[in-house]
C-alpha cells in the first residue's frame, strides 16, 4: 500500500476527493479543511494499492496539484485494515508488477546526478579494482563492483528515454561520462603514484592474470551477461526491491574495466587500454538496451492487464 498526502488548493479539493472516491484500490481517505499554510489550502491523505498509485498520481497532476499544491507518497509497511485488503484485492493487476513511473523518474533523477559523493564513490570504486587488477586478486574486483554508483545514471537513461524526457536522459549521461571519465584520470595517477612506492609493477599488469584477465577481453558472454544483468536491475527499481542491485552491480564489468584501461594507459599498453575501454562500452551498452526494452515490456504489459 502507498500512503498519499496531498495539499490542495480550498477550490480543488471537491476534484481531488472525487477522483480518489472513483479510483479503484483507494482506502483510508481523510479532509482535514484549512489546515494548511505553506501553501495555504486543505490536507488530503489517502491510501492506494501500488496497482492503483501510478493512475491516481498522473490524475493528481492533470488537476495541476504538482503545480498549484503538493503530492507526498511514501510505502507503507504494514497496515492492518479490511478496507486495505478490499482495496488491493479490487485494484487491477499485482502490486509487485506495477511501475510507479513518477517514483522511477525521481529515483533515477536523484541518481544520476553529477555530484561529488557520486564521483568519490566511483572513483574509490574504480581505484579499489585498480588494486585487485595488479593484485589479481577477485574479492577486490567484486568489491570495487559493488561500491560502483554507475547503475544510477544508466537507469536513467533508460527511464528518460521510455517517458521521453531529454533533460534526464542529458544528465545521466553527462554523470556516466563525467563521471568515469574523472575516475579513470584520477586511477591514471593513482597508478603513477603507487608505481613511484613501488607498489605497483607494469610487469603485474603484463604478467599471467587468471583472476582478472577478463577485464581487458570482451566477448560474446560478456554482452549477455550485461543484458541479464540490465534486467534485473531495472526490475529491482521498478519493484522497488533495491537489494537485488548488490547482485546487479557485481555482475557486470563496467569499473573493473574502466580500472584496467586506466592502469593500461598510466603504463602505455595500448592492447589492454583498447580491450578494456571496449569491455566497458560493451556492458553499458548492454545493460541501456535492456533496462529500456524491459520498461517497454511493463508498460505495455500493464496496458494490457
Amino acid at each position: 500500500m502507498l500512503h498519499l498526502r496531498l495539499i490542495t488548493p480550498a477550490e480543488k479539493t471537491d476534484d481531488v476527493v472525487r477522483l480518489i472516491e472513483k479510483t479503484v484500490g483507494t482506502a483510508h481517505l481523510v479532509v482535514l479543511p484549512g489546515v494548511a499554510r505553506n501553501p495555504a489550502g486543505d490536507v488530503v491523505m489517502c491510501d492506494a494499492a501500488r496497482e492503483a498509485g501510478d493512475e491516481l498520481i498522473g490524475g493528481l497532476r492533470e488537476l495541476g496539484l504538482d503545480r498549484t499544491g503538493s503530492i507526498a507518497v511514501e510505502n507503507i509497511d504494514l497496515s492492518l485494515s479490511k478496507r486495505a485488503d478490499k482495496a488491493e484485492d479490487e485494484a487491477p493487476g499485482e502490486g509487485a508488477d506495477a511501475v510507479l513511473w513518477e517514483h522511477l523518474a525521481e529515483a533515477t533523477h536523484e541518481e544520476s546526478t553529477l555530484s561529488i559523493t557520486y564521483l568519490a564513490f566511483l572513483t574509490l570504486a574504480t581505484m579499489i579494482a585498480a588494486c585487485g587488477v595488479v593484485l589479481d586478486n577477485a574479492i577486490l574486483i567484486v568489491g570495487a563492483m559493488a561500491v560502483g554508483p554507475e547503475f544510477g545514471p544508466l537507469a536513467g537513461i533508460s527511464t528518460a528515454v521510455v517517458q521521453r524526457r531529454p533533460r534526464l536522459a542529458v544528465r545521466s549521461l553527462v554523470a556516466l561520462l563525467v563521471g568515469f571519465a574523472v575516475a579513470m584520470a584520477a586511477t591514471v595517477g593513482f597508478t603513477w603514484f603507487m608505481d613511484a612506492l613501488n607498489l605497483f609493477h607494469k610487469a603485474d599488469l603484463e604478467g599471467h592474470r587468471p583472476n582478472t584477465a577478463f577485464v581487458y577481453a570482451p566477448d560474446p558472454f560478456s554482452f549477455v551477461v550485461a543484458v541479464l544483468a540490465g534486467i534485473a536491475g531495472t526490475l529491482s527499481l521498478t519493484s522497488a526491491k533495491s537489494g537485488a542491485l548488490v547482485g546487479v552491480a557485481i555482475s557486470v564489468t563496467t569499473v573493473p574495466a574502466a580500472a584496467n584501461a586506466a592502469i593500461a594507459l598510466a603504463y602505455g599498453d595500448t592492447n589492454q587500454t583498447a580491450g578494456s575501454t571496449n569491455q566497458l562500452l560493451l556492458n553499458l551498452l548492454g545493460i541501456v538496451m535492456a533496462g529500456t526494452l524491459t520498461l517497454l515490456c511493463q508498460k505495455w504489459l500493464w496496458k494490457k492487464s
